[in-house]
This record gives structure tokens, C-alpha cells and sequence, in this order.
């Protein structure tokens, strides 16, 4: 993964640019994987690898650049200044905007993880590595290379609805969490105010696939996301589920009207290292 203290690169820049077009097929596996069929891990693995090299414009011309506001919250909440010199866990990384972001705060004497199983999305965002504390990994969400209880806490900013299964990844970050450590989630949501809800599915559903596919060049990446946020668990329901996998202390927060939301979840202080399994 890493050669000479730099994220080795796999493709050339040709190679990640070239994308080909949609067909009828990709269009049905990209439904097939938002609704969380057997093809998603596969699918997500690939679209985010074909995107990555514009992935960090994407997100800021599409977002208008609130997903910075949304971001800046979830870190907030991650609880980071109780053990300033612990290891971290950015899950599903992409382009390291959260390790990065996480261990440039002033007091932070830490080492973030950032962990994703696109190696391209990673190897894009290499430039924020340059004196930061963080090792990129290639890693699947349900199975992160770190012990049992080893993480001072960890955050995943809109990408665990991308996971092939949501309980499983949830167990699998309880597990690697010290006790008392949290983990904070950030992701789209669906607005209740019927108003806005009408703009969000407008925007969401018919000008930001055209627009992110004409940028990306991928046809089926941008349909693919409103219709996994729409087989997203909603708040209340992902909060259930984060309780099931063993956290106390789960609460949640609407932001900009509903558009996203930010959960928190806590290992319990007395669980038993290993987590529910």
C-alpha cells in the first residue's frame, strides 16, 4: 500500500480517467446494489475506484460546499480531546478529508487510520498525507486490521449506507473501540418537512445525477447515491440498529433541514473487549 512513506500507485492517471459508458445492465446493477443486493460490495468497490479522481470536486460543487459544515460537526462529536494521543479510525476514508481534517486540530498528538476498500480513492487524496499522522489501509468496514478495543474512537462521514452489511460493520467498530470510546456517523438523510423534501428529491433525484455524471464521467455513480440514501435506514431506525450493536448513549442530529444526519454512539465503559459478536 505504502512505498517509500507515499500511497504506491496502482494505475496510471489514464487509466483512472477512463470510464465506460453506462449500459443497460450497469444501470440495473447500480439499482441492484442501492437496494443492497448481493452485487453492492462489488459495485461500490468499483464506481468509487472509476470516480476518485474527481471525487473531492464533486463533492464540493454538488454539496455548494455545506458537506464542510456537515464534516466539521461529526468531528466535534467524536470526543478526541479525552485521549488526544490515541488512534482514530476515518472508515471508509475515500480521499482522507476527515483524517486529515481530524489530525490537523490543534492538541492532537493522535494517529488516524484511514481505512477504505477503494484503493484508488485513497491513493487520490495522497497529498494530505504530507506531515499528517495517518496511515491509509485498504480495508473492508467488516473487517478492520486492528485489536480488539484499540481505537480511542472513530467516524465514518457518508459512506457506511455504501457497506454490503450495515450490522456487521457496526459490530465490527464496537469491537475494535476502547471502552467509552465513540463512534459518530454521518450521513444523507430524507428531509420530513414536505417543502423541502420536494426541492431535496428534485435536486437529488434528477439534477445531481445528470451533473455528476457529466463531471465523473460515470453514468451510474450518481443515480446510485439517491437511491442508496432512499434504502438507508432513517435516524430513528439507524439508531435502533446502532443499539443492537451493542452502543449506549446513541443520539442523533438533523442538519440543514434534514439533508443529513449525525449519530453517536458509545461503547459502553464496561463492555467486555471483543464487543457482541
Amino acid at each position: 500500500m505504502r512505498s517509500g512513506g507515499k500511497v504506491a500507485l496502482a494505475r496510471t492517471s489514464d487509466q483512472l480517467s477512463g470510464v465506460t459508458p453506462a449500459t443497460d445492465f450497469e444501470a440495473q446493477e447500480a439499482s441492484a446494489a442501492a437496494a443492497g443486493a448481493a452485487v453492492k460490495r462489488a459495485y461500490v468497490q468499483r464506481m468509487f475506484s472509476d470516480i476518485a479522481p474527481r471525487y473531492d470536486l464533486l463533492n464540493r460543487v454538488l454539496s455548494m460546499g455545506i458537506d464542510r459544515y456537515w464534516r466539521r460537526v461529526a468531528l466535534a462529536r467524536v470526543g478526541w480531546e479525552r485521549n488526544p494521543d490515541g488512534t482514530f479510525l476515518d472508515l471508509c476514508a475515500g480521499t482522507l478529508d476527515v483524517a486529515a481534517a481530524l489530525s490537523a486540530r490543534r492538541g492532537f498528538s493522535g494517529h488516524v487510520l484511514g481505512a477504505d476498500f477503494a484503493e484508488p480513492m485513497l491513493r487520490a487524496g495522497r497529498a494530505k498525507l504530507t506531515g499528517r499522522p495517518i496511515t491509509p489501509v485498504v480495508a473492508d468496514a467488516q473487517s478492520l486490521p486492528v485489536a480488539d478495543g484499540s481505537l480511542a474512537g472513530a467516524i465514518v462521514a457518508f459512506g457506511i449506507r455504501n457497506v454490503a452489511d450495515l450490522d456487521a460493520c457496526l459490530r465490527e467498530v464496537h469491537r475494535a473501540l476502547r471502552p467509552g470510546a465513540r463512534f459518530v456517523i454521518l450521513e444523507f438523510s430524507t428531509p420530513r418537512v414536505a417543502l423541502v423534501r420536494a426541492v431535496y428529491h428534485a435536486y437529488f433525484h434528477h439534477v445531481l445525477p445528470r451533473i455528476g455524471g457529466l463531471v465523473s464521467g460515470h453514468k451510474t455513480a450518481y443515480t446510485y447515491l439517491p437511491n442508496s440514501v432512499k434504502n438507508f435506514p432513517e435516524t430513528k431506525r439507524l439508531a435502533e440498529r446502532m443499539r443492537a450493536a451493542g452502543y449506549a448513549d446513541v443520539q442523533w442530529t438533523s442538519l440543514t433541514f434534514g439533508i443529513a444526519a449525525c449519530h453517536v454512539g458509545t461503547r459502553p465503559p464496561t463492555s467486555d473487549v471483543g464487543g457482541r459478536r
